[in-house]
């Protein structure tokens, strides 16, 4: 790093994914080409060098490297605040398909984990620094691989839906059926079924809306989307699971597994979401293709 807040020789190694975590990190510095990750431009200043040090430490495979090709510890964000209730865990695991996961805090100080990020003791002890974690918060079952171990080391309740309750048969607390279950003060669970069988989407104190892989902030489109490239289960489910639902979230935080965050009025949320629930009906079923995500 130079005198002035530069830092060169950023690559990008053939074992990315292309699953968008470090473009969500380092918008304009990292962008998309031929079906991977690319450096755009090397960091100038402080702000950027630190965009870089958060996509590195993100990456699932660790493919963002600096020339040196080690990540330094000590410039590991996470837990990253968004804001003075919810913390983004990085460290993004390959087994939980490169999703992001989230550290909500509640009124008393306890913090509830949603989805998980790669598993390790050292991982743990950071999140768990923040306050203790009650519960660990499944959206689906493509994020399950490593939610019975944060459990365990926090002492918490593991959470699923029965619809994909083979993902973590030894889940605490499993949802049932499709109607909303408050699961905590201010924290109700929504089941989604449509990505897969037993999707769940979190909402917590009508601000911050957890929606796993049933929709998310499309840099594309600058709008609210389904994943319907990849919906494993059915996308005509889906689209009735919103109608069903959308009328009863009002947020202000869109905080998916994939694709990008946003923070919006909770009027402007309402309305994207109902404009998204209608396009959703005219969906019909296709084969699964990943090169047709919008992020």
């Amino acid at each position: 790093m130079g005198d002035e807040g530069f830092e060169s020789g950023w690559q990008v190694d053939e074992r990315c994914t292309n699953c968008d975590v470090a473009r969500q990190l380092a918008p304009g510095l990292i962008g998309e080409a031929d079906g991977r990750s690319v450096i755009l431009r090397q960091p100038h200043g402080q702000t950027e060098i630190r965009q870089f040090h958060a996509a590195a430490h993100a990456c699932p495979t660790r493919s963002i490297r600096p020339s040196t090709g080690r990540l330094d510890t000590a410039l590991d964000p996470f837990p990253l605040a968004l804001d003075d209730t919810v913390h983004l865990c990085g460290h993004n695991s390959p087994r939980a398909a490169g999703a992001n996961s989230y550290l909500l805090r509640r009124p008393d100080g306890t913090m509830m984990m949603v989805d998980t990020p790669r598993w390790s003791t050292s991982l743990a002890a950071r999140y768990e620094a923040l306050g203790p974690v009650t519960d660990v918060l499944l959206t689906h079952r493509d994020h399950a691989p490593h939610g019975r171990r944060y459990a365990d080391r926090f002492g918490a309740r593991l959470w699923i839906h029965e619809g994909d309750l083979d993902a973590a048969p030894d889940a605490d607390r499993v949802l049932r059926g499709t109607d909303p279950a408050e699961i905590a003060e201010g924290v109700t669970a929504f089941p989604l079924p449509g990505h897969t069988r037993g999707s769940v989407l979190y909402l917590a104190d009508e601000r911050y809306c957890f929606s796993g892989d049933s929709f998310y902030w499309s840099r594309t489109t600058a709008d609210i989307e389904v994943t319907d490239a990849v919906t494993w289960y059915s996308i005509e489910e889906l689209a009735a699971s919103l109608a069903r639902t959308a009328h009863r979230l009002r947020f202000e935080w869109l905080l998916p597994g994939h694709g990008d965050r946003r923070h919006l009025p909770a009027d402007d949320m309402a309305q994207r979401l109902r404009r998204l629930t209608a396009r959703a009906q005219e969906l019909r079923p296709r084969p699964v293709d990943f090169t047709a995500m919008r992020w």
